[in-house]
């Protein structure tokens, strides 16, 4: 015969269990599953019991009834919502306490963040990257611009440091004054 039926929560009928396993543990463990929403269909014969079972829910076992009048059964099948609490299992990678105890005390504490900074920011550190790292273009052009500048800075000279320059300046200002008398001012 066909087994119909839909599975809901016991606390609140309008809430569907969707996956439920359900195994025909007369018939070679067979096991069916309902869909997303709580629906199962499948073939059973009289007699067979059938389990529902659901993580989070208590198990529910069912008889199909003997002797029935149609060749199909419908059942409309609540699960009470069943919480297990787990007793507290602690998993060490240590076989003993004494190995622990050793452990513990050899371990190296890591630095917290503001020392990892401190060490990532002191000079020694930072001169060793200055050394190691490759420049980056950047750094390149205002080497390059200061390369320049140091070139064309040698290309011009001081003329007050130029002894002909001297002689220049120098008779031009005695022109200029032979110029002033000349004219009369």
């Amino acid at each position: 015969m066909q087994f119909t039926g839909i599975v809901h929560n016991a606390d609140s009928a309008r809430v569907t269990v969707p996956y439920v396993s359900i195994t025909n543990t007369t018939y070679q463990n067979q096991v069916n599953l309902s869909d997303y929403r709580g629906y199962f269909s499948f073939v059973v014969h009289e007699l067979d019991t059938i389990r529902f079972t659901s993580i989070g829910y208590a198990p529910l076992t069912v008889v199909i009834p003997a002797n029935l009048p149609a060749k199909s059964y419908t059942l409309q099948v609540s699960l009470k919502p069943q919480i297990i609490n787990l007793p507290v299992f602690r998993v060490f990678p240590w076989a003993t306490t004494e190995e622990f105890r050793k452990d513990f005390l050899s371990m190296k504490i890591a630095d917290d963040d503001l020392e990892i900074a401190k060490k990532n920011l002191s000079r020694s550190s930072i001169q060793a990257l200055e050394r190691t790292l490759p420049r980056d273009g950047f750094e390149m052009n205002g080497f390059q611009d200061f390369h320049n500048n140091v070139v064309n800075s040698h290309s011009i000279t001081n003329p007050l440091l130029n002894p002909f320059s001297w002689g220049s300046l120098i008779k031009q200002i005695s022109d200029g004054d032979k110029s002033k008398a000349a004219s009369g001012n």
